[in-house]
């Protein structure tokens, strides 16, 4: 059997406007009015419609542009911002929802104590809770038809309330500003504005009773906007209008210290006791309908344990499951007896489920996307007023509840980022961060149009044309680039397609290998017809980007070099505004135990001090930190200075190391001569790292590796490195 959809009518309108209707407004309205006065209630009425509107509004702003799933405002939340963040407000608003269903048995429960005051609470509280379950178990379909009844039953009791101004000695004292005497239970000892509108508000806490329904709708794009918004305007209408009822029917004296002033002077008392009796009934059937619709889409997308079960619907597709769970959770409420402890804290997740579905259209609207094209649009200060008025209530109705909920919610949180779930579908945070990305490109270009020295990181492009390159290098790739660092992969393409296909089997494990370690990679393959030209041509491309690299990486293979390109490398790489490093591992050593580095530092400036410039070892000294610090080894500074002219004291070596701010353990050492003879001369180290000087070439590095029998990094600045600053 197909499963049972439902129109605007049947599965958005009735639900929430009976949701909206229900105890607050028979047993509580008139108690607001006899604290707030008038004014004071239509502002508790506005306030608290002003945050539900927006939330309504935002609502079916999103759900005309996307194709929402089982679950409500758990779909729209996933779409836009991933099933984590869905999922983590998706949870424990199922368990508020659940919840709540005890809360209105408790409500229906009162309302019948008035007719058997004898009955024991919690037989007829299991005996609702039965009549509850079976009128959802036999079908969705029977239990909307049931809340037709008690919508007709609600309607009536509304014109018998009407009635009163026709049939009661009327009240014109108005008392416009309140007094706030408090209530019966605090034995009318005062209360507040905030008391009282903390007191109203779960009245119109229903705006998303439709929408969790999502699952079973027709049409949800259109029933969804057009049955909430519709019973939201009705249903404030009747507040509204009931405000001016309740201070004309009774003193306020009456209306603070008598709950039961509405059904005490309606035309017929009995049909608005019946049609309280029916709006609680009502809450909890559409609750308990609602509730395992968002936990059946919770287990579709695999979010809890036992998912797959969760899933599961019977042959007319009912979540008889979820519903069984339902079941469960609403039983361990009525155990509770007295939910006045933890009701603050499901408003709490109700009120922070608001604030996402606000903050979901907010992100939308922002991002100006192509895909968002609702047929619905609302202005940007909808969904931010909706969004910060949310939070703010929950923060004024009670901060601990608030705290716990919000502590609540990051829990999930953590959970479901440590579960690594995945969507079918996607969501827009790619977006979302795409957008920042590009603001704050275009903020950094007004602020500065060249790239800051500060703001420098080791963002390597690594030309490659055999997979060894790469191989023989990839830890000491990752040293420099980790933690915040980024690697781009030009490979060239092979015309051997059997070659071509190893290269790329290659690369996809290395890449896969760069993000286990954290590393930001990406890779392009490129067709080759000369080495040089081919790199010379990426760089010039890649200056038109912002997020470009900025150091060409190589690795030279000892055993059988070509070396014929690497000096015009070099050169190209420093007039296209690139750093050059080019590893020379010696054969047998590669890098050694990886933990001390000599520093050559060569041709220092006699005035590095004053011009915080020390020429060419830029780069060469931001490497051996970075190697450094991944390493956890040490450095050992090498300053080989053949100026007579240049001194280096005590003090002075004092002032480079706090000027560059090498770690503690750093030693200094001068040395004078040629540079091949005084890196023959140090044989303990695991590597040299050595500035490209003058016109140094890839012979004489070649050289100093084999001479040495140690491998070195060789580094080239561009003019974008400081590492004084």
């Amino acid at each position: 059997m197909t499963r049972k959809t439902f129109g605007t009518f049947a599965g958005v309108f009735a639900p929430t406007t009976l949701t909206i209707l229900g105890v607050i407004m028979y047993i509580r309205q008139p108690w607001v009015v006899g604290n707030a006065g008038i004014v004071g209630a239509l502002s508790i009425v506005l306030l608290s419609v002003a945050i539900t509107v927006t939330t309504a509004l935002s609502l079916s702003s999103i759900t005309t542009n996307v194709r929402i799933g089982a679950g409500g405002a758990f779909s729209l939340i996933s779409q836009s911002l991933g099933l984590e963040i869905g999922g983590s407000i998706g949870i424990p608003f199922y368990f508020a929802q659940a919840i709540a269903v005890a809360m209105y048995i408790f409500g229906f429960r009162e309302g019948i104590q008035t007719l058997l005051p004898t009955v024991s609470p919690l037989l007829l509280d299991l005996s609702i809770f039965i009549l509850v379950m079976t009128i959802a178990f036999i079908s969705t379909s029977f239990a909307f038809k049931i809340q037709y009844v008690i919508l007709g039953i609600i309607a009536l009791s509304l014109v018998s309330i009407y009635g009163s101004l026709f049939v009661r000695e009327l009240n014109y004292d108005f008392q416009w500003f309140g007094e706030y005497p408090g209530s019966p239970e605090n034995n009318m000892s005062g209360s507040s504005f905030w008391t009282v509108f903390a007191v109203f508000f779960p009245a119109v806490t229903g705006v998303m009773a439709g929408a969790n329904m999502s699952g079973d709708l027709s049409n949800p794009r259109k029933s969804i906007p057009y049955g909430t918004l519709s019973s939201v305007v009705i249903t404030t209408l009747i507040y509204l209008s009931l405000v001016f009822v309740a201070a004309l029917i009774a003193t306020p004296d009456e209306l603070a210290s008598d709950y039961n002033i509405f059904i005490e002077k309606a035309l017929w008392g009995p049909i608005v006791l019946a049609g309280l009796l029916g709006a609680t009934l009502s809450s909890a059937l559409g609750s308990f309908v609602g509730a395992p619709r968002i936990l059946l889409a919770l287990g579709e997308k695999r979010i809890l344990p036992k998912s797959r079960a969760l899933a599961a619907t019977s042959k007319k597709g009912e979540p008889v499951n979820a519903m069984l769970v339902t079941a469960v959770i609403v039983l361990f409420g009525i155990s509770l007896r007295n939910l006045n402890t933890i009701a603050p804290l499901l408003t709490m997740f109700f009120m922070i489920t608001y604030a996402m579905v606000n903050i979901v259209a907010l992100v939308e609207q922002t991002l100006g996307l192509p895909s968002y094209r609702p047929t619905l649009k609302i202005p940007l200060v909808i969904p931010a007023l909706g969004a910060f008025g949310s939070i703010a209530i929950m923060f004024i109705i009670n901060v601990l509840a608030a705290l716990f909920a919000l502590i609540f919610i990051v829990m999930f949180y953590f959970y479901l980022v440590k579960k690594n779930i995945r969507s079918d579908v996607g969501d827009s945070r790619s977006g979302l961060f795409t957008a920042l990305a590009a603001w704050a490109t275009e903020k950094t270009n007004s602020l500065s149009p060249k790239k800051e020295v500060r703001s420098w990181k080791p963002d390597l492009l690594i030309p490659m044309t055999m997979p060894k390159e790469i191989r023989s290098s990839f830890k000491l790739i990752r040293s420099i680039v980790y933690p915040k660092g980024s690697v781009k992969i030009l490979a060239f393409r092979n015309e051997d397609p059997s070659e071509q296909r190893r290269l790329e089997n290659f690369l996809y494990n290395a890449v896969q290998k760069f993000k286990e370690g954290e590393i930001p990679v990406s890779y392009t393959f490129i067709d080759n017809t000369d080495f040089n030209t081919t790199v010379n041509v990426s760089m010039q491309s890649l200056n038109a980007a912002f997020f470009k690299p900025n150091i060409v990486f190589v690795s030279v293979d000892n055993e059988n070099p070509q070396l014929s390109y690497y000096n015009k490398l070099i050169q190209d790489a420093k007039k296209n505004g690139f750093g050059t490093i080019i590893y020379v591992p010696f054969s047998t050593v590669s890098l050694a135990i990886e933990k001390n580095i000599n520093l050559w530092m060569t041709n220092i400036p006699r005035n590095w001090k004053e011009s915080f410039n020390i020429r060419e070892n830029n780069l060469s000294t931001l490497i051996s930190l970075l190697l450094r610090k991944n390493w956890k080894g040490t450095i050992d500074v090498k300053i080989l200075n053949n100026d007579p002219e240049l001194i280096f004291t005590e003090q002075d070596l004092n002032d480079l190391r706090t000027m560059v701010r090498f770690p503690k353990s750093t030693t200094f050492e001068l040395k004078q001569g040629q540079l091949l003879d005084q890196v023959k001369s140090e044989k303990s180290t695991d590597v040299n790292i050595i500035s490209i000087e003058g016109k140094m070439t890839i012979e004489e590095m070649v050289l100093i590796v084999n001479e040495s029998r140690i491998s070195a990094i060789f580094c080239g600045d561009s003019e974008f490195e400081n590492v004084m600053v």
